[in-house]
Parts: C-alpha cells; sequence; structure tokens
C-alpha cells in the first residue's frame, strides 16, 4: 500500500502542475496557481519524508502536513474554478483526488495514533 500511496501523491503534483501550465496567467490567476502547486507538490515531499521519518512523533507530524497540504489544495482548486471558466473538469478530478488524499491521510493518523 505505501507505494501505491507514494504513486497517487506523485501523480496529484504532476497532475497538478500540467493542469497548472493550462491555465492563463492573470492578475487574478497567478496568486492562486502559485499558491496551487505550493500545497498540491508539498503533499509528495511531506509524504516521502514521513517515510523516512525518524520517529513515531515525526512520521505524525509529517502525515499532518500532508493532510494539512491536500486539504489547502482543496480550497485552491476551488477557487481556480471561480477564477476560470475553462478547464473545470479537470479541477473537479483533482479536487475529488485531494479529498480522497486527504481521507487517507486521516485514516493514516487515527491507525498509528491508535497503534500500541
Amino acid at each position: 500500500m505505501k507505494y501505491e500511496l507514494e504513486e497517487r501523491v506523485e501523480k496529484f503534483g504532476e497532475n497538478t502542475i500540467d493542469f497548472a501550465k493550462s491555465i492563463k496567467l492573470t492578475s487574478i490567476t497567478k496568486n492562486i496557481i502559485e499558491q496551487l502547486i505550493a500545497a498540491a507538490t508539498s503533499v509528495g515531499a511531506n509524504y516521502f519524508e514521513a517515510n523516512g521519518a525518524s520517529s513515531k512523533k515525526d512520521f505524525l507530524n509529517k502525515i499532518y502536513i500532508c493532510k494539512k497540504e491536500v486539504i489547502e489544495s482543496q480550497h485552491w482548486f476551488r477557487m481556480i474554478i471561480e477564477a476560470v471558466e475553462t478547464n473545470n473538469q479537470t479541477a473537479l478530478k483533482l479536487w475529488q483526488e485531494a479529498k480522497e488524499l486527504g481521507m487517507i491521510f486521516s485514516k493514516i493518523i487515527s491507525n498509528v495514533k491508535n497503534k500500541p
């Protein structure tokens, strides 16, 4: 399962980058895209750090950051949907992927906390 999630968070970041490339830069979209890319690519980076964690506490901290960044990504996808009228289907799919990843990270947190 770990490796499947590694691939999934990497694809999420890559797909978000590809999506962002398709958005016309304007005074409105520029900041949203920058924030979106930062949040979405941070998910994978923090997940990989979690896998190399030095302790349970360190692991949980990195997974919490993954969850936080993926929820932030959802926010920025919603804002880009509002800001542009094209590519909304792609944005909605990526928003859904962010939501699912958030649920996975919540489950990981719950499982680790409940483990002796």
